[in-house]
């Protein structure tokens, strides 16, 4: 697209396509004209699309004007029913990500003629480590692995509340109290009632997290999934378990991972010692699970099984746990191994009242369990 003159500056050609769309029936009011110009300054007037779907996001206020828009914006922008030139919009190169062995951020884009159109090959590190076990990545790649975790999203799922919520229709009680306040506009009288239907509330999630020696090329992928957790959503418990419990969720609050990630080391006294996770877990059952905290919520625990104790305490302590929680995952990277069966005496014991059986050894996989959690 050739660049615009001084007489084609975003704010003239905003108002210009404005007036155009109000001939033709549109309603699009002067807000919606400033808002339009000021998003052409941002996006500029180089791209298509760009300027297409600045102009449908600012001027178009309902689905069937998007037919009517399409033709305007052609006949405006493209010159096709215009007395005078207008920009001409080219359409976009093709973008292709390809994959490299090469190091991230080491690459340089290509370009290569194809029937006129310019195909930017560019490399897709995130593509590459996703399924990349953590155990086998470089400091290099475990910090923009740490970069993609933070960017996950673990919604979490949502449980009835007894608060209900106002609705934007009819719903199954009356709002008395929006419904007056309603009246006041009317003389008193009560045209527009207002309604509400049922709340909800976000459902707990928990963590526990095995930062065992077995587990240390893990453990701290999960640190990041559960400071993950922590900062997009309300109610969630992180609790790492070694040879003794110790809450974290207070550490993980912060916005920063890498402070949050080192806070957490300094509290946890036993990282990367051993395992007992049968009087961990009956630890947790007896201070935190039973009394409250684990009743209805998703517990997630991630840990290979190993365990120096009984594996009938274990596996009793489980069913516990399973009897007050929503759901219970157990989440194991030794599962992505070729031929893995869970013959370790804890895991073994742990199963029977698992919901759900996941690996977590890389990115792909958290993605996975982010979804599971989110269900």
């Amino acid at each position: 697209m050739t660049p615009a003159t001084p007489l084609e500056q975003p704010e003239r050609l905003a108002v210009g396509f404005a007036a155009a769309l109000r001939r033709q029936g549109l309603a699009v009011s002067t807000a919606s004209a400033l808002a339009y110009a000021s998003a052409l300054a941002a996006v500029g007037l180089t791209r298509r699309h760009d300027v297409y779907w600045a102009g449908r996001a600012t001027l178009v206020q309902r689905p069937e004007d998007a037919a009517v828009y399409d033709q305007v914006f052609a006949a405006f922008w493209e010159g096709s029913a215009t007395g005078r030139a207008r920009v001409v919009l080219e359409p976009e190169p093709v973008v292709i990500a390809l994959d490299s062995e090469e190091e991230p951020g080491a690459e340089e884009p290509e370009e290569v003629e194809d029937s006129g159109q310019v195909l930017q090959l560019h490399y897709s590190p995130a593509e590459v480590l996703a399924g990349k076990d953590f155990a086998a990545c470089t400091p290099e790649e475990l910090a923009e692995l740490a970069r993609l975790i933070a960017a996950l999203r673990v919604t979490g799922p949502m449980r009835p509340s007894r608060r209900p919520r106002p609705s934007p229709s009819r719903g199954r009680r009356p709002d008395l109290r929006r419904t007056v306040r309603r009246s006041l506009r009317t003389g008193g009288e009560p045209v527009r009632r207002a309604w509400l239907v049922p709340g909800e509330s976000p459902r707990r999630l928990v963590l526990l997290l095995d930062v065992s020696g077995s587990m240390e090329a893990y453990a701290r992928a999960m640190v990041r999934f559960a400071h993950a957790a922590v900062s997009a959503r309300r109610r969630v418990e992180v609790f790492a378990v070694g040879t003794r419990l110790t809450r974290l969720t207070r550490q993980l609050a912060g916005h920063d991972p890498d402070a949050a990630v080192a806070a957490a080391a300094e509290v946890v006294a036993d990282w990367s010692g051993g395992t007992r996770l049968g009087e961990v877990l009956r630890e947790f059952n007896d201070r935190w699970g039973v009394p409250g905290l684990a009743r209805g919520a998703v517990v997630v625990i991630l840990s290979d099984g190993w365990d120096r104790g009984a594996p009938e305490l274990l596996g009793g302590e489980m069913e516990r746990l399973r009897r007050i929680a929503r759901r219970v995952i157990w989440v194991n990277p030794l599962k992505a191994t070729p031929g893995y069966e869970p013959l370790a005496r804890g895991i073994a014991a742990a199963l029977p009242h698992v919901d759900e059986f996941l690996d977590g050894h890389c990115l792909a996989s958290l993605e996975v369990l982010a979804g599971a959690v989110s269900r």
